[in-house]
């Protein structure tokens, strides 16, 4: 019945504007047709979205259909052998509608917001891992000298499907001095939890952003308090992040450093202060008890060569757990051909668990023109080692792609494939595949998978998202209008 209004109402008002010159309509269809190669009643799945946004004078409106037939999961683990019910999806996952004049602007309905960097509000849908963290709420900016913004909304809780997290808050920044802008916020959030009862945290921020010439910083301190729990007294937290970097010359300098104390909850995305956003532990939440360093330094010899590296420490307040993190590249740009050496390490101890395991992956990637065909090539050597107790495995990753363009059809190859060691490099499992994209009209895409992948971070054709483990045959299309 809701939804049945909710069209009815837009349908009313498209026909109340559709005479107007100055109505605007855009809007993106994205289908995807999956079969999978598995034994199981998951193995062929459809799914549509379809969402536009309409735009007339100082208003907008916009809304999102998706359809999940059955719902597929991104995350290995929750895979079901069978179809359940439950998991065909239907229904209007956004919807929103706005006016904006001058420097003010109201948005009612699916918000996409931040206060600062994210440390103490953050409301996001995360495309890569596919999550979504995105409040529908009442929102109020104020875009001048002042910026100010000011927020009440709901999101569906984590732990009871059709009941709903609360968070309100404000945020204001004002230019003190020339060069120099503070900012405040308050938050207040309402989590559901066990028996169904609230705990509440209130969290009051302050930052201070300082720009003179070539140097920029950035300070922020966050304190968090959290009552009414379950079972528990209060807990005080707070978090501490600064950021700087300064130009001289050929030579960029930068520096992070964080300290967080019990500051983890659903609406934040606190900085990580290393370049392979790293967490502290796999098994430990960031922001509840971590503290960090992180240096990074370029340098650019003449125009065509460039060297960066980027090192960073973090540790808990026990020192059991440590993680360390790793980078270094080599960039050569001569003309239209592109070339990069690069080196990532990433290791991380728990001492109290007994645990250590390390990553590093020397690369290579060149970017060149062959008899008038564009062509990205890239290969990564990867070895993974772990320890538990007095127990260690290890074993190798390696990777290669190629992506190339033959006019308006982009192809990427990829192979990898998983080693115990060299010796068995010829009896491994490889994991092949293949994607093609066409514009097969001037405004829609065809994307046609094939093949095998491990999972992880993948990038294809320019764009980068976090995948599961498949094999099979993936086909979409994607239509803007």
């Amino acid at each position: 019945m809701k939804r049945g209004f909710i069209l009815l109402l837009f349908i009313a008002l498209c026909l109340s504007l559709v005479a107007q010159t100055t109505l605007q309509i855009n809007g993106l269809n994205e289908a995807e047709f999956v079969y999978r190669t598995v034994e199981d009643s998951l193995n062929a799945y459809f799914k549509d979205s379809f969402g536009f946004n309409l735009g007339y004078r100082d208003f907008r409106f916009g809304m999102k259909f998706i359809s999940e037939l059955p719902k597929y999961s991104n995350q290995e683990s929750e895979l079901l052998s069978e179809l359940d019910p439950n998991s065909l999806s239907v229904a209007w996952k956004e919807l929103y509608a706005g006016y904006q004049k001058d420097a003010f602007n109201i948005h009612v309905g699916t918000t996409q917001e931040s206060f600062g960097q994210g440390i103490t509000f953050r409301s996001y849908k995360d495309i890569e891992f596919d999550e979504d963290h995105r409040l529908d709420s009442f929102l109020l900016r104020y875009d001048d000298q002042l910026q100010f913004k000011a927020f009440y909304g709901a999101l569906e809780s984590e732990s009871y499907k059709g009941r709903y997290d609360l968070a309100y808050g404000v945020d204001a920044q004002y230019p003190l001095w020339q060069g120099i802008r503070l900012g405040a916020s308050a938050l207040a959030y309402r989590n559901l939890g066990a028996f169904s009862k609230y705990s509440f945290r209130d969290v009051y921020a302050g930052r201070l952003l300082f720009t003179q010439g070539n140097f920029d910083s950035y300070a922020e301190y966050a304190y968090s308090d959290q009552y009414r729990l379950q079972g528990s007294s209060a807990i005080a937290g707070s978090a501490l992040y600064l950021n700087a970097d300064y130009m001289w010359g050929n030579l960029q300098l930068g520096g992070a450093y964080k300290n967080y104390d019990d500051f983890s909850y659903r609406l934040q995305d606190i900085p990580l202060a290393n370049y392979h956003g790293e967490t502290l532990s796999d098994a430990l939440a960031s922001g509840l008890d971590e503290e960090g360093w992180q240096a990074r330094l370029l340098y650019n010899f003449g125009e065509n060569i460039s060297f960066t590296t980027d090192y960073a420490e973090a540790w808990d307040s026990s020192k059991d757990k440590k993680m360390n993190d790793l980078y270094l590249a080599v960039d050569v740009n001569l003309g239209m051909d592109l070339y990069q050496l690069s080196y990532s390490h990433i290791e991380k101890i728990d001492e109290a668990a007994h645990t250590w395991q390390k990553e590093y992956y020397p690369a290579i990637s060149t970017g060149f023109s062959l008899m008038g065909i564009p062509l990205q090539l890239k290969a990564e050597f990867k070895e993974i080692i772990k320890q538990k107790d007095e127990t260690e495995s290890s074993h190798y990753e390696p990777l290669v792609q190629c992506d190339l363009s033959l006019g308006k059809l982009s192809v990427s190859l990829g192979l990898q494939s998983s080693w115990e060691d060299f010796s068995a490099w010829a009896d491994s499992r490889y994991m092949p595949n293949i994607e093609l994209k066409y514009p097969i009209f001037s405004h829609s895409d065809l994307l046609i998978f094939a093949g095998k992948e491990a999972g992880g971070k993948v990038c294809r054709n320019g764009v980068c998202r976090y995948m599961a483990p498949f094999e099979g045959l993936r086909a979409e299309l994607n239509t803007r209008f």
